[in-house]
């Protein structure tokens, strides 16, 4: 009897150890997200089935922030696992808010990769500003100062000989509000992002000047997921098949053969109609350039810090290869092939 109650305690003791989940609850972890469709975590796994351990390993869990800085607040404090930032945000983060452990991990759009969509930045089209020099003595708009957008527009603008403050203004103003204050002359010139670049309006009053890409000859690195060393050694198991499921889902939404469907799962989420979508989401011109990997561009993201240390928003040059953890990702898309 003891020998069987023995044995019997053996065989328990070893389903609990081969049984991987063991009915531990799922993880649970917090994305920050600001705009969609830019950002496709708040929709990432709308399409059933694209996501095969959402639910067993992980639970992700979308949290909306008005800005970028917000987020290094939430990754900083523990209130988010996985912060999404843009190259401005993300130097700041690692000389300004001391998170000296922040890691890059996966990639979410660029702008201004060859054949791709790339920010305008526009005057009225009966406007007399013909070049940057033009702009001169002229009110600029930018949606924050330091901001992305902001950095791109004034390093065109020092590449023409214009200095700040002395040779021309900036004004605030939010992104939905942009063509307004052009419309009604309170700047000469504005930034255009998605989906306001492509708004019927926009495009009946408004030309470009110039676009974003101009800024850097190439690419700009506008979001990207990042995490803490701590976090991702605790639960690298788990990251790893979240990072799995998000090839899988981006995969599938750049699929010119599901683009329809993709387009009905935006169109739901953000209460709006499925044509102000047709045009431009997830076209492999019109809109923002997506890698099927999410495999971040290092070489352009330490190009666009460059740039922002040169215009003395950061004190010193940052290399992202120091603050990256691609192994991760590269064992989650290998799981695909």
């Amino acid at each position: 009897m003891r020998r069987r109650l023995l044995s019997a305690a053996i065989a328990l003791t070893t389903l609990i150890a081969l049984a991987p989940a063991g009915g531990a609850e799922p993880l649970r972890v917090r994305a920050g997200w600001i705009n969609t469709p830019a950002s496709l975590i708040p929709v990432l796994f709308a399409k059933p089935g694209v996501a095969k351990h959402q639910g067993v390993s992980y639970v992700l869990e979308p949290v909306h922030f008005s800005s970028s800085p917000q987020q290094i607040t939430g990754v900083a404090t523990g209130e988010l696992e996985i912060a999404t930032l843009g190259f401005s945000t993300f130097s700041i983060a690692i000389q300004n808010a001391g998170l000296s452990d922040l890691k890059v991990i996966a990639d979410e759009t660029q702008d201004g990769v060859e054949g791709h969509y790339s920010i305008p930045y526009m005057v009225l089209k009966d406007s007399p500003i013909k070049t940057v020099e033009d702009l001169k003595g002229k009110v600029v708009a930018s949606n924050g100062i330091g901001s992305g957008v902001d950095i791109s527009m004034r390093a065109v603008l020092a590449k023409h000989g214009l200095k700040d403050k002395s040779e021309f203004t900036t004004v605030e103003v939010q992104f939905p509000n942009m063509r307004a204050v052009l419309a009604e002359h309170k700047a000469d010139l504005i930034v255009a992002t998605l989906p306001f670049t492509y708004d019927p309006e926009m495009v009946k009053i408004a030309r470009p000047l110039f676009h974003q890409r101009d800024a850097f000859g190439g690419p700009a690195e506008l979001s990207f997921w990042t995490a803490r060393t701590g976090f991702l050694e605790k639960n690298r198991a788990v990251m790893v098949d979240l990072l799995e499921d998000t090839v899988r889902a981006i995969r599938w939404y750049i699929a010119p053969e599901n683009r329809a469907e993709a387009i009905q799962y935006l169109a739901a989420f953000t209460k709006l109609p499925p044509d102000r979508f047709e045009g431009w989401l997830f076209d492999s011109v019109k809109d923002y350039y997506r890698d099927p990997d999410v495999r971040p561009n290092l070489a352009a993201l330490r190009q666009n810090i460059q740039v922002q240390r040169e215009l003395g928003f950061i004190k010193a040059d940052i290399d992202p290869t120091k603050y990256a953890d691609l192994s991760l990702l590269e064992e989650a898309v290998q799981r695909l092939k």
